[in-house]
């Protein structure tokens, strides 16, 4: 039997711990001025330390500035929800330190223990994962992920000293016992998983824990180098020079807002006529999802004054109220704006078996926050993958993704700025900012255009809905919606 490695003297670990303590603190309170976050994931074999370490890091780092994360099995209402829904809730937020003892790695190694998931499913977790963390290291999240590497031997010495003291005997479990004997097996998981996550911004680093000093030492270390370098790749981001004139990266999609006609009528006479048909059919296939434990979200855009108030209110008259919400999206909080642009929608995601409907939505990155300059140039391009990545999990799930656009012309927006200045009960919904933004109509058409090429799927298709006539567009959300739905059911 192998014998064990040589420990690091105490002294000398005392030593280099009380100069590590003290740049680690520094760390923190330069964190607290930059606009990012630290993740630091720790992941191993049974009996690597990864609790013993984060104890220590406990120590070393301020308490006000960390959270601490371990996860169990997903309850009853995470997996009602988007596999990821779990981990955006427990994101850290900017200038924080996030110290992860189990982690989205957790899950899949566990069922994998266990014997209940085949290689090609740990593949697929796997990308699942890098596409995740790819997100959030784009926007600006640094990511320290370790391996505690300890050999087969090492662990069995660990468990059997833990087990053999009355004091820390019932640390030793079963399943400890259960993953020594597979050791071989999940050590080529192990690898693969790595291999399959280890991309720029998510890089491994593997440190040896047999020497629990000299592994405490080297994850602090670690920690304090890659921090050093996310200072210097965000600074250079954030030099970046003036924003460039507002040109369409996909022209296709400018010509097919513009080529929707607008010239769609419908009196009311056929608009009542046809809304209780409809109402009713909607009614029957949305409680036929909700039923069936899908969950429902509507995302609305459209130009300031297009109707989609109106629009949304006749389409959840169909609904019974408790099985809905309706989300207003405003400007994003101070809190809000230290996080991820998807953060706050992830929040607001309806279990199964729910509906919510959002008034603007997610997309606001690529439309006022483009145009208005509100994010940088390599974080609204990166947004259209990230969009169409954050839907994929949804429909991947189960859930049913409905997207409008409302689209009025702007002599019809004009009408309808000048109706409400002049009527009283109205005049409240206008600002200064509308005018602003009709002025800019020009470019946010540009944006709108990008949005529908780009983002257009057949998981989450868009639906561009003529809203000069509002009877008309009122009827179209009820009808498509209603189909929408129904083929979902069908598939």
């Amino acid at each position: 039997m192998a014998k064990a490695k040589q420990r690091l003297p105490k002294r000398t670990y005392l030593n280099r711990a009380r100069i590590l303590r003290e740049q680690l603190v520094q760390l923190q309170v330069a964190l607290k001025k930059v606009p990012f976050k630290v993740l630091l994931i720790l992941a191993g074999p049974e009996g690597a330390g990864r609790g013993n370490l984060l104890n220590t890091l406990a120590e070393w780092l301020d308490p006000r500035g960390v959270e601490t994360f371990s996860y169990h099995a997903p309850t009853d209402s995470e997996r009602a929800h988007p596999p990821q829904w779990r981990f955006w809730h427990s994101l850290p937020g900017i200038g924080r330190i996030g110290l992860y003892a189990g982690s989205w790695y957790t899950e899949t190694l566990r069922e994998e223990a266990r014997g209940k998931r085949a290689l090609g499913h740990v593949v697929q977790e796997a990308g699942r994962i890098r596409d995740f963390e790819k997100l959030l290291a784009d926007g600006d999240t640094l990511i320290v992920k370790v391996w505690l590497q300890l050999s087969k031997a090492a662990q069995g010495r660990r468990l059997r000293t833990l087990r053999a003291d009355p004091a820390t005997a019932w640390r030793v479990t079963d399943e400890d016992w259960h993953h020594h004997r597979i050791y071989d097996r999940l050590a080529r998981t192990a690898r693969l998983i790595r291999a399959k996550t280890d991309r720029p911004g998510a890089r491994w680093a593997i440190i040896d824990a047999e020497d629990e000093r000299a592994r405490d030492l080297q994850v602090g270390q670690l920690l304090l180098a890659r921090f050093r370098q996310q200072q210097r790749r965000v600074a250079r981001l954030n030099r970046a020079g003036a924003p460039a004139a507002v040109r369409p990266l996909r022209p296709a999609g400018l010509r097919r807002l513009r080529a929707l006609p607008l010239d769609q009528d419908l009196s009311e006479k056929d608009y009542d006529a046809l809304r209780e048909k409809w109402l009713g059919r909607l009614n029957r296939a949305v409680r036929a999802a909700l039923a069936a434990d899908r969950a429902i979200v509507f995302a609305f855009e459209g130009w300031d004054a297009a109707g989609k108030g109106g629009a949304i209110r006749r389409l959840t008259s169909a609904i019974d109220p408790r099985d809905y919400r309706v989300i207003p999206v405003a400007k994003p909080t101070v809190e809000e704006k230290h996080a991820h642009f998807l953060w706050r929608f992830w929040r607001d995601i309806p279990r199964n078996g729910r509906m919510v409907v959002f008034d603007r939505s997610w997309y606001g990155r690529v439309l006022v926050e483009r145009l208005e300059h509100f994010c940088r140039g390599d974080e609204w391009r990166r947004a259209y993958q990230e969009i169409n990545a954050f839907e994929h999990e949804l429909t991947e799930h189960g859930t049913i993704v409905l997207k409008y656009w409302l689209h009025v012309s702007h002599a019809e927006q004009l009408r309808r700025f000048r109706e409400r200045e002049a009527t009283p009960h109205k005049r409240h919904k206008m600002n200064a900012e509308d005018w602003r933004n009709r002025r800019k109509r020009a470019d946010y058409e540009i944006a709108v255009g990008d949005m529908l090429a780009l983002t257009d799927r057949e998981n989450a298709p868009w639906h561009l809905v003529p809203a000069d006539n509002k009877r008309y567009a009122r009827l179209e959300v009820l009808r498509s919606a209603s189909r929408q739905i129904e083929a979902a059911l069908e598939d």
